[in-house]
């Protein structure tokens, strides 16, 4: 069924590249235009690099390459006024916001006890404030329209514990506990919430020295092709990750009209990661 977001607007937070980037072009490929954002430079406290204003510039060709229209932003979704000033940009062009992913977070490893206080608080920065900051800057607009979907992006760390990432999964519970709060607030006002939950993702947030190192015990020169045996454990299927369009397809199904009825929800994409938690309660 094509067209299933045909007219819509969509703001993607993230958007450079990996999950953000795969969003912006599977929702434009369902006929959405696209306000891009993404912060463009690396993080404080995280081991990777972080996406280029380049990648940015690659989004923003790739959706218009869809024959989509598409407006970008350099922003920092701990900046409020930079994501209201993106909203305005977007409304300017567009007219109406319909849909916000709420994509955009960050990874950094260390046990709870060991982490220090920048990186806890760049965590919760990025990965919960940040996405409510994403909401308050998208929602007075969406009131005003009386309809939109949010996706927040979440994890399988949202919904169960993982060692070394105390900071990270506590952001992403605490971004369920948003989610479900935004949910009740807003149904009167025509506008779901929902949340996503990958497993790992073939993105650089998983494909770099850090998080090889950490999935290989710490080993020296640890790389991807050690790493991936490791990665596969998580899952139930035999794969090490999943790819990001299939986040993307989940983002889609709960930014369409489909999903008119669907709010305050959990959606895990996880392989299979999860079932082994759940098996005890069913």
């Amino acid at each position: 069924m094509a067209g299933r977001v045909e007219g819509k607007v969509a703001l993607i937070t993230g958007a450079a590249r990996g999950q953000g980037r795969s969003h912006a072009l599977r929702l434009a490929q369902e006929g959405a235009d696209i306000i891009a954002v993404d912060v463009c430079t690396d993080v404080e406290s995280v081991p990777y690099a972080g996406a280029t204003e380049a990648d940015l510039a690659e989004t923003v060709k790739q959706v218009e390459d869809l024959d989509r229209r598409v407006v970008s932003r350099v922003a920092d979704v701990r900046d409020l006024g930079a994501l209201q000033e993106a909203v305005a940009a977007g409304m300017s062009e567009f007219g109406r916001i319909d849909i916000l992913a709420a994509n955009a977070g960050i990874a950094s490893f260390a046990p709870a006890w060991e982490l220090d206080e920048q990186t806890w608080q760049t965590m919760l920065d990025v990965n919960l404030t940040g996405v409510w900051k994403s909401t308050k800057a998208v929602i007075p607009q969406m009131i005003e329209q009386g309809s939109g979907s949010i996706v927040l992006t979440s994890s399988t760390a949202g919904l169960v514990a993982f060692g070394n990432l105390a900071h990270y999964t506590a952001a992403k519970h605490g971004v369920v506990g948003l989610m479900r709060t935004l949910a009740v607030e807003l149904a009167p006002h025509g506008i779901r919430c929902n949340t996503v939950h990958p497993t790992t993702v073939n993105t650089d947030m998983i494909h770099n020295e850090a998080m090889y190192t950490l999935f290989m015990g710490g080993a020296e020169g640890a790389d991807r092709a050690g790493a991936t045996a490791a990665f596969q454990t998580l899952n139930g299927f035999p794969v090490p990750w999943v790819e990001p369009v299939d986040i993307s397809n989940a983002v889609l199904y709960l930014a369409s009209d489909e999903t008119r009825y669907v709010t305050g929800t959990t959606h895990v994409v996880d392989a299979g990661a999860l079932a082994p938690y759940k098996a005890p309660h069913e």
